[in-house]
């Protein structure tokens, strides 16, 4: 799949992952944080991915991926097998136990952006080593904005590196756990003023159904969850959130303030499609109008919420 003009590519894992929850269980569902960022993404551009998967991957996995318009120069596949993820959901779902890691493929990837990609304007780093993502930018020509995501491992294992990528970063994401272990704060503003410090001029730290904070160095601000009925997976949630946020930014073409809201109140609707279902089974299906009206009815929610408690 080519294209003549390319604004944003997404660079993450490709898996396949066996998942428990209280709602059943599933065997090779198709995961990855590149698939979830892109299938969010997809609502509001084409995006470019870049990862790889093994000579295992299913046939009717990469039909998802043309059918749902990601550009797929970049996807490669290896001669090993694919990443595989095997994780079990408590009761409240907001605790998970991983139970296997096989990073095959992943171990492997090593990201060659086609020539589209290094001129595309918007560029979004999933959960990788930092080494990996200091390879992918060094590749990219002139980036106007670069989203960053991370895990408790690289903070632990990988500092210095994580630090180089978020100097060369204009938004941070990353949970409220990995926010502390970080900077040594438990109040979650100090722990986004630290962080702010490194370089970048975003801030978002994800909470799960809680929402997220989000901050630059002038301002600070709550982004709530979407309330859906029933949590049936919650995996690729934050990447499905940080998808539209980047998708939403990269389709509007501007940074400000006004803009990273509006893209966060996408991403939070995004998140909330992506639960209802096993893997990005139900966020696969889900249409531009599809997004809008529930994006609508949240803005309603948010502003009949606010009114009432003010009075």
């Amino acid at each position: 799949m080519k294209s003549d003009a390319l604004q944003l590519v997404v660079v993450g894992s490709i898996g396949l992952d066996d998942i428990a929850t209280p709602f059943g269980r599933r065997e090779a569902v198709l995961g990855g944080s590149a698939t979830y960022a892109c299938a969010a993404a997809a609502l509001f551009t084409r995006p470019g991915l870049v990862g790889a998967a093994g000579h295992d991957f299913p046939k009717e996995y990469l039909a998802f991926y043309e059918q749902r318009g990601f550009d797929l120069e970049g996807f490669q596949r290896l001669g090993v097998p694919t990443f595989r993820w095997a994780g079990e959901y408590g009761e409240d779902m907001n605790n998970r136990r991983t139970l296997r890691t096989e990073l095959n493929a992943l171990g492997a990837f090593r990201p060659r952006l086609p020539a589209l990609y290094r001129r595309a304007p918007f560029l979004f780093l999933g959960n990788l080593q930092p080494r990996v993502q200091l390879e992918v930018l060094a590749q990219m020509r002139a980036p106007r904005f670069v989203a960053v995501d991370t895990m408790d491992l690289w903070i632990r294992t990988a500092r210095a590196e994580l630090e180089e990528v978020w100097k060369r970063a204009d938004l941070v994401l990353l949970n409220d756990t990995e926010a502390r272990l970080y900077s040594g704060e438990r109040d979650l503003l100090c722990a986004i003023r630290r962080i702010l410090d490194r370089g970048p001029r975003y801030v978002v730290i994800k909470k799960g159904e809680h929402g997220a904070i989000w901050g630059s160095r002038r301002r600070i601000g709550l982004m709530p969850a979407y309330p859906v009925e029933r949590t049936c997976d919650p995996t690729g949630a934050g990447d499905a959130f940080a998808g539209g946020l980047m998708g939403t930014i990269a389709m509007r073409g501007r940074t400000d303030v006004a803009s990273l809201r509006y893209g966060l109140e996408q991403g939070a609707v995004a998140a909330s499609f992506c639960v209802e279902a096993f893997g990005p089974e139900r966020l696969g299906r889900v249409t531009p109008a599809e997004q809008r009206a529930r994006w609508e009815r949240f803005c309603r929610m948010w502003q009949t919420s606010w009114k009432r408690s003010a009075r």
